[in-house]
């Protein structure tokens, strides 16, 4: 008879208010990691620009730096509406993703050629923040948090800019560059 009041207190509990207060704890530990990774972002994003040749590619980054900053200031204004002060906590994979860049970086030779590697460090990154993004607007959605969910949708909704943007260059020129390059040292070896 025990087991089955404790089975049925707990099924109640689940139900709304116990899945809901470990939802939001889920919420804000997700948002102190992307807290982290946004930021870390802020000094790693300089880093890639000074290592980029293309002229797209630079101001691309650039924006991006811009939009960063903006985001880190949007993510403490989500931790503000939920009534919580704003906490970083270290994001394992972002710190991953900034060392997979540091050394694509060093690996590659100047031009086009890094340039590639740069963006495809970049996109990785950008699909890491698009997955945690729209994680933590459907959390938010779920939660009923409708100004967490308008300020995730804008930084979502800008890192698919990103992303896109990332894309294009690589599609229109970089990577083609980087194809020519290499041809050019494989005839230089004949």
């Amino acid at each position: 008879m025990k087991t089955t009041n404790k089975t049925s207190a707990k099924a109640s509990n689940s139900e709304y208010g116990m899945e809901e207060s470990t939802l939001m704890k889920l919420f804000e530990e997700e948002l102190k990691d992307i807290y982290w990774a946004e930021k870390a972002l802020t000094k790693a994003i300089p880093k890639m620009i000074k290592k980029a040749t293309s002229e797209e590619l630079i101001e691309a980054l650039e924006n991006h730096l811009e939009e960063t900053e903006s985001q880190v200031k949007r993510v403490e204004r989500v931790f503000e509406s939920i009534g919580k002060k704003a906490t970083a906590k270290k994001c394992e994979a972002m710190d991953g993703l900034i060392k997979e860049a540091e050394e694509i970086m060093k690996d590659s030779e100047e031009g086009a050629m890094r340039d590639a590697g740069i963006i495809s460090a970049a996109q990785k990154v950008e699909h890491y923040e698009i997955a945690s993004y729209g994680t933590l607007r459907t959390f938010a959605q779920t939660l009923g948090l409708d100004e967490a969910v308008t300020l995730l949708e804008e930084i979502l909704e800008e890192e698919k800019g990103a992303d896109a943007k990332l894309s294009e260059i690589a599609e229109s020129t970089i990577n083609i560059q980087a194809a020519m390059e290499e041809e050019d040292a494989e005839e230089e070896e004949e």
